[in-house]
């Protein structure tokens, strides 16, 4: 299947950006008949220090989406937490207002709600939920592998350390309370099951040896509180590729892609 690198300028960031697709094989005859084709797509989200080749080159992606008629598309977001940081760019706002809409019209990705997915693990999970549940009407679907399920939490227990990830999530959050903002999930989780709103599907995976088991145990619980229609997969592993490599595949199958064309 064809896979594409490039890179564009971003208005919003002032700087020139990358992001990696893959898209489903045409064969010759479907081609001559001259189609136009919007694929159902996958927008698929790094984790920390990672960048929009990392999925490709730690996993056997390209091989699992084969033969789906899945496009595949992953940005590169720098340690943004898919956040507009207090020291640094407003990454929620080139993902939401800019990267989307540029990423539609430079390949063929369909628009559709029942067409769009996202996904991601780790930061890359809690961007996936916050994209999602910010943006409910967008998506039809939305998977967290191992994901920061309840950054409230996280960033308490960080601040009280003085280390790296520390330093990290203040260039992101500063010392800003962010209860009931974009960036809680879990009430971001509270709205949607009370609103009346038609409800994106929800996949969460976490390994029973990870640091953000607990984390994803709190947003299991709440889902069930609100009966929102979650599949979750507690499965032993740790925060590593292994099991995101096997996390990926069960997203895949769990993924409702219908055929676009």
């Amino acid at each position: 299947m064809p896979r594409i690198e490039c890179s564009f300028y971003s208005e919003v960031l002032s700087k020139v950006v990358s992001m990696s697709v893959l898209l489903p094989q045409e064969t010759v005859e479907s081609l001559k008949q001259n189609r136009e084709v919007k694929y159902p797509t996958l927008f698929l989200l790094h984790g920390f220090s990672d960048h929009h080749n990392t999925w490709i080159d730690s996993t056997s992606l390209q091989r699992y989406v084969e033969g789906r008629g899945l496009a595949v598309v992953m940005p590169a977001v720098d340690n943004s937490y898919y956040t507009d940081m207090v020291y640094g760019g407003d990454y929620w706002k080139f993902l939401t207002e800019e990267f989307l809409l540029k990423a539609r019209t430079m390949f063929p990705l369909s628009d559709k709600r029942e067409d769009t997915f996202v996904a991601g693990h780790s930061m890359g999970g809690f961007g996936a939920l916050k994209w999602g549940l910010n943006k409910p009407e967008e998506f039809g679907a939305i998977a967290s592998m191992s994901g920061v399920t309840d950054m409230v939490f996280h960033l308490e227990n960080v601040r009280k350390q003085e280390d790296d990830k520390k330093r990290a999530l203040t260039l992101v959050f500063g010392e800003d309370d962010i209860s009931r903002t974009e960036n809680d999930i879990l009430w971001k989780l509270e709205e949607l099951g009370l609103s009346a709103e038609k409800k994106p599907m929800i996949y969460q995976t976490c390994g029973t040896e990870d640091f953000l088991y607990e984390h994803n145990v709190r947003f299991h619980n709440k889902s069930k509180e609100l009966n929102l229609s979650t599949t979750t997969e507690f499965l032993s592993g740790d925060h590593t590729w292994e099991f995101w490599d096997a996390a990926i595949q069960r997203v895949l199958t769990w993924l409702p892609i219908k055929n676009s064309r």
